[in-house]
Order: structure tokens, then C-alpha cells, then sequence
């Protein structure tokens, strides 16, 4: 049985998921960018684009006259929270108490979890293994016996997996620099510590064996900074509350700004929309079409679903669209994000009404999807627009 904590890090998430619905950026330089504002950053970027003299925090406006050669991508939250969303999926399969670190990483609680193989760290690599095969995505783990040391491993070991056992992390975290400990990097200790001349935890370690000394140093972080520095952390895993979207993106397979493509592809999305909240007998208080260009500028208009037939969403969708879309700039893809979602009752109508029919043909496409697939039937424009 086992009794350590796993945490996972996606690598650079927000590339990897990029360059996971669209291939072709798999060898250019790219780098995502928080906003296309003057004031915008580099948030994360490919190895090309930092050969071509790009680093993480350079300005956009900076970064767009150097190089014309770098894709420039705008910070697409929802794609890389879906991204994160399959990946916690999938580590379900190996533990029921997993809490996300932001996007990119992952703790999961083993404790009292069989081991099969009878080898933690050829587990652990069947975890990674599940995520690359699964998602398309890398990551490295590191393992300890809480979630401070798992974490910690991940950013100071090259290895793609490695382990500290319990009993072990003091001599683990001496040789390494302070700045791991969050604690640490509080601005009012880091000071004190620099004003010490302390740099390595082996320092601090010592130090903190002088109790009195220490908390007068210290004061109200002692403690906390005295078990950081020795591997030691109470705090336990704890499961996230979900917050539930539905989304549906589309990387188009050529730039375009041409509106009978644009209004294809919304209505493909939006269809694909429709049929999910049909599945759940619910409509949506808020639908987000949200326009991404290829100069890194991204756009958006939100509305409402009231009802959950194929025609009556593709209008909202494709009214929002188009008031979103106020430059000639060519896209390069478009999201749809519905959430707020509410119980859809129908109500029988004595009279024949235009959204009787509608739903009615929704569902008779719907009982051919349900059996063969969603992609299987599709509108002749959107057929023609993409194929």
C-alpha cells in the first residue's frame, strides 16, 4: 500500500495544449501572450521562439518589432482548463483525491492506494504514460510523503520522475536555495534572510534549532518557515469544487476572415452545443462565443440559450459572432463556453410553434448522432465550409 503524495506537472501547459489542437505549431516559434495591449507580456513560449531572442515577461510591443517571425497566441483560459479538466480525468483512474495547483499541476493522495507492480516509481511512470497517451501532453512527477516535497522535486530535478523517501527530506532540501519554501519568499522574511547572508536551507535548518533566536527573527512565520525548512507539511489534499462548463473550440483549418466559413463553423459548434444540453435536459444562462485572431487579439460576446434546439442556438451563437467580430483581421479560432446551466422543461403547446418544429427536427438528427456519432450528419454549409 502506499503512503506518499504524487504531484504532477504539466510542462509549459499552455504551449502543449496550443500545439496539441493545431500540429503546425509544433516546429515554428510561438509564444503566448497575456493581452495584444502595449502593456501585454510573454506568458510562455516555445524554444524556437526563445533562439529567436524571446523570453517569458517581454513586452508584446517589444517582442512584435523584433521578430516577425514568431506566432503570436492569446492566452486561451478556456482551452487550457479544458486541457487541465481531461487531465484530472484521467488521474482519477488512479486515485479518488486529487487537488489542482493552478492548471498545471496536480497533487494526488496515494495513501493506503494498492501498488501493483510493487515499484512506486514504475507506477508512477504508468501515470504519466496514461496522460501522454491519453492527452498528448508531458509532464514530470516528483513523489514524497506530503505535498511539499512532491512539489519541490518537480522544480529542482531534471528527472522526469524521482522520489524522496520518508524520513529523508532534511537532507534533501539542505543543499537546495531558500526560494523553494513559500514561506521564504515572503517579502518581510526574505529580507531578514538576506540580511543574514542565508542562502541554503542546510543554513536555516541550524538556525531554527535555536528556537528562541528564531522566533525572535522571525516572529509569526517561525514555525511555519522551522517545518517548511525541515520537509515538514500537515496539509492535506483536498478535492476541488468544479465549476461545470460545457465548451466546443475549432482551430480552423486555414486563417480566414471569409463570413460564410465564420458562420459555418460557429453553427457546427454551436449544434455540438445544443446536443450536450439536450443529453442533460438543461439550457444555459450564459453562452460565450469567443473569437481568437491570428495577431494574438481575441474578442468576445456573451449571451443566453433559452432553448436547446439546434436552430435556436445557432442564431444566438451567429448574432454574438458577428457583433464580436469587428475587424478584417483573419481568425484563426473560435470557442464556444455555455455554463450557468438550468433545468429545460418543455411545455406542451396547443398551437403548432416555430420552436415545436425546431425541436422536433433536432431531435430526429439527434436519434441518428446518438447512434453514430455527432459528426456523422452535418449542415450542407458546414459540410462545404470545413469539410
Amino acid at each position: 500500500m502506499l503512503s506518499e503524495v504524487f504531484y504532477l506537472n504539466l510542462n509549459s501547459i499552455e504551449l502543449q495544449a496550443e500545439r496539441a489542437v493545431d500540429p503546425t505549431l509544433k516546429t515554428r516559434p510561438v509564444a503566448i501572450i497575456s493581452s495584444t495591449d502595449s502593456n501585454g507580456t510573454i506568458i510562455s513560449l516555445s524554444h524556437e521562439a526563445e533562439e529567436e531572442g524571446l523570453y517569458k515577461g517581454m513586452k508584446v510591443s517589444i517582442a512584435k518589432k523584433k521578430k516577425q517571425t514568431v506566432q503570436f497566441l492569446p492566452y486561451n483560459r478556456a482551452l487550457y482548463q479544458r486541457v487541465s479538466k481531461y487531465t484530472y480525468d484521467t488521474l482519477s483512474t488512479f486515485t479518488p483525491v486529487i487537488e489542482p495547483s493552478g492548471m498545471n499541476g496536480f497533487y494526488m493522495d496515494m495513501k493506503g492506494m494498492p501498488l501493483p507492480s510493487g515499484d512506486i516509481k514504475g507506477f508512477g511512470l504508468s501515470v504519466l504514460k496514461k496522460v501522454e497517451s491519453r492527452i498528448s501532453l508531458l509532464s514530470v512527477m516528483g513523489i514524497g510523503s506530503n505535498k511539499l516535497i512532491s512539489r519541490i522535486i518537480t522544480s529542482v530535478v531534471p528527472d522526469v520522475i524521482h522520489e524522496v523517501s520518508f524520513g529523508e527530506e532534511d537532507r534533501f532540501l539542505a543543499p537546495l536555495n531558500f526560494d523553494v519554501l513559500p514561506t521564504a519568499r515572503l517579502k518581510s522574511v526574505h529580507k531578514i534572510l538576506y540580511f543574514l547572508l542565508i542562502n541554503r536551507i542546510g543554513q536555516l535548518q541550524k538556525l531554527s534549532k535555536y528556537k528562541e533566536d528564531f522566533r525572535t527573527l522571525f516572529g509569526m512565520y517561525s514555525i511555519q518557515l522551522a517545518n517548511e525548512a525541515a520537509g515538514r507539511d500537515t496539509s492535506l489534499v483536498k478535492p476541488p469544487i468544479l465549476k461545470d462548463h460545457l465548451l466546443e473550440q475549432i482551430v480552423l483549418p486555414k486563417n480566414t476572415n471569409d463570413e460564410s466559413i465564420l458562420l459555418s463553423a460557429v453553427q457546427d459548434l454551436a449544434e455540438k452545443i445544443a446536443f450536450e444540453l439536450r443529453k442533460r435536459r438543461k439550457v444555459a444562462k450564459k453562452i460565450k462565443v469567443e473569437i481568437h485572431y491570428i495577431d494574438g487579439f481575441r474578442s468576445y460576446k456573451i449571451g443566453c440559450i433559452n432553448y436547446p434546439d439546434d436552430m435556436s442556438i445557432s442564431k444566438e451563437c451567429k448574432k454574438l459572432f458577428l457583433r464580436a467580430n469587428t475587424r478584417r483581421v483573419s481568425i484563426r479560432s473560435i470557442l464556444l463556453d455555455a455554463t450557468q446551466f438550468k433545468p429545460y422543461v418543455e411545455q406542451e403547446n396547443l398551437f403548432y410553434i416555430p420552436e415545436s418544429r425546431d425541436m422536433e427536427i433536432s431531435r430526429a438528427v439527434e436519434t441518428i448522432r446518438r447512434k453514430h456519432g455527432i459528426g456523422i450528419i452535418k449542415k450542407a454549409n458546414v459540410l462545404h465550409a470545413l469539410g
